[in-house]
């Protein structure tokens, strides 16, 4: 396979500073970077992986690092327009969307639309616009490879089908979070980090907490949906504490295939990046031995109420699944800052997606438009509990 040459955006998060110790450990070249406003950590990775351009969202930070960084060759670029530029730069023939929330769309549909693959662990893309993306990526015959841990497993299962007509359903696992078995009751009280204490994997704040909820379930059912052309009737929802099974898929004749590998999201990001070949584990082998034994529970969507929530704005359809993540990223920030308590999330979420415009035939202004009635929605509600 052909060395790849990368832009990485969101390059100072979990995704980003993993996809680059897989590209040094494939020898993959980085063209571009790209994060919001660490400037410690960005420029460190500047001086190691020498990119063409970088750029950072926040304009005083860039600015910062344009001063740090004055002694290389790195071109320093601000805001949205910057990280669009990294997503467009000509060399790069891959895009790793590592971007968290609604801010990622944008820079998918710049990458797109000149032709690059997108590596894509930015899931709120999908939920948000995954009509204008999916149509756009076929139009332009650009892949669109997932990073997620549980859709890069349904993509894998899914190699050799014969067609959709072929799949039953598809099952995505859930790790249940750290409040797995709680009652509302139990949930009234608990704190930031109560929900940032995850089981099994290390994640940035924003999407630990979205596993608290099992927000982050509904965003795959959406996801899946719009990735895999699968309505969300076929796909199911299944918690395995475990974390070893990353999601299955099961065809007409009752045959279920599924993947299994240690919690690592290393490893679907390498096979997004060398897909359709593998390489080297990226980490250590899975020993079923050691493991012993997996469980599996049906999710308490009364109590975790945001997967109902998620397929019921899938179903209405249009700017409806934009509403309810931008919802989400509102009151999922107000928790973290202390505004608002753990199940407040839910109740405010709920309660935003059911006022989402009916806006079908949707454009990206309108996807933009929903953000931000979604998030000033959210505050309005929250002042009023």
């Amino acid at each position: 396979m052909a060395a790849k040459n990368l832009s990485i955006l969101g390059s100072t998060g979990s995704i980003g500073t993993q996809s680059l110790e897989i590209a040094e450990k494939c020898g993959f070249k980085v063209s571009a970077l790209s994060a919001y406003s660490n400037v410690d950590i960005i420029e460190g990775q500047i001086r190691k992986f020498k990119p063409r351009i970088a750029a950072l969202v926040d304009k005083n930070a860039a600015s910062e690092l344009k001063t740090r960084v004055a002694d290389t060759d790195t071109k320093i670029l601000s805001g949205l327009k910057g990280v669009c530029e990294c997503a467009a730069f000509p060399q790069a023939d891959t895009v790793i969307n590592g971007i968290v929330g609604m801010a990622g769309l944008r820079p998918t549909l710049t990458a797109v639309d000149c032709g690059k693959t997108v590596a894509l662990a930015n899931k709120e893309t999908l939920v948000a616009g995954g009509r204008i993306v999916m149509s756009r990526a076929k139009e332009k015959g650009v892949r669109i490879l997932p990073v997620d841990s549980e859709h890069s497993a349904i993509f894998q299962c899914l190699q050799g089908k014969p067609s959709n007509k072929a799949v039953k359903k598809l099952i995505l696992t859930a790790s249940g979070g750290p409040f797995f078995g709680k009652t509302r009751d139990e949930l009234k009280s608990v704190t930031v980090q109560d929900a940032l204490k995850h089981p099994n994997w290390s994640m940035g704040a924003k999407i630990t907490i979205d596993s608290a909820t099992m927000m982050n379930k509904g965003l795959e059912i959406i996801e899946a949906a719009f990735l895999f052309g699968i309505a969300p009737s076929k796909i199911d929802v299944v918690v395995h504490r475990e974390s070893i099974i990353h999601s299955a898929v099961e065809y007409d004749d009752n045959a279920v295939i599924a993947q299994l590998g240690v919690p690592d999201m290393k490893i679907p990001i390498q096979y997004a990046l060398t897909y359709p070949e593998r390489y080297d584990a990226p980490t250590k082998e899975l020993d079923l031995t050691e493991i012993g034994n997996l469980s599996f529970y049906r999710p308490d969507c009364e109590t975790f109420k945001l997967i109902d929530v998620c397929k019921r704005a899938f179903m209405k359809g249009g700017v409806a699944p934009a509403f309810a993540n931008s919802a989400n990223e509102q009151a999922n920030l107000m928790f973290r800052e202390g505004k608002i308590g753990f199940l407040d999330i839910g109740d405010l979420v709920e309660k935003a997606s059911s006022l989402a415009p009916d806006i079908q035939n949707y454009t990206l202004e309108d996807v933009e438009n929903a953000d931000k009635l979604a998030r000033e929605t959210v505050i309005k509600y929250a002042q009023k509990r």
